[in-house]
């Protein structure tokens, strides 16, 4: 079971993406929730908004408690500022879960009217497979990667889609593209970790 947090942002399009793969899926707004799914998706959306959401709803502790347990998370945008390290210009009281070691810059590419779409190359995504449709929308920029850290994807030679256990983060929002490739690729990832 694959939980897709449903506080804020395109959660909608990751469980769409997922149940095409044939995943069972649950929107998770509560513990209890939580408590379902075997791993867990975080979706786009203002971080910092995110970030009082899971505080609010109780969600906080017990994804931070999940993580330290090797819950496998599927982080793209705003998922990825809150599952890393350090946040460059984050608010003083926004709140991270430090479970990957990078630092990123909020809106590292500019602000809204500064979005753009490009095709990025994946090479686990299979040889000679197209590349994928990367939209990037005040996207966070990877400033600094920690050594445990697998760069799975670049755009213009800054990570743009990591790998650190079992965590998987991007920069851009692989749910808006149609292609479901990315989000198989964590499953795959997920389904190794489980196993060994």
């Amino acid at each position: 079971m694959i939980g897709v947090l449903a506080l804020q942002g395109a959660f909608h399009s990751h469980q769409k993406l997922l149940d095409e793969l044939g995943s069972s899926t649950l929107q998770v707004r509560t513990p209890s929730d939580l408590e379902r799914v075997d791993a867990l998706v975080m979706p786009g959306g203002e971080s910092t908004t995110m970030s009082r959401l899971l505080a609010t709803s109780g969600l906080f502790d017990p994804i931070a408690a999940r993580l330290a347990n090797g819950m496998p998370v599927f982080g793209t945008c705003a998922g990825m500022i809150l599952l890393a390290t350090e946040i460059i210009d984050g608010r003083p009281d926004q709140r991270a879960f430090g479970a990957v070691d990078i630092s990123v810059q909020r809106n590292g590419y500019g602000r809204q009217l500064d979005s753009f779409e490009t095709d990025i190359h994946v090479p686990g995504l299979g040889i000679g497979s197209a590349p994928f449709h990367g939209v990037f929308i005040r996207a966070p920029k990877v400033v600094r990667l920690g050594t445990d850290v697998d760069v799975l994807a670049e755009h213009n030679g800054v990570p743009v889609l990591l790998r650190s256990g079992p965590i998987t983060v991007a920069s851009f929002h692989p749910e808006l593209a149609s292609d479901a490739r990315v989000h198989a690729q964590f499953i795959d990832s997920f389904q190794s970790h489980r196993e060994i």
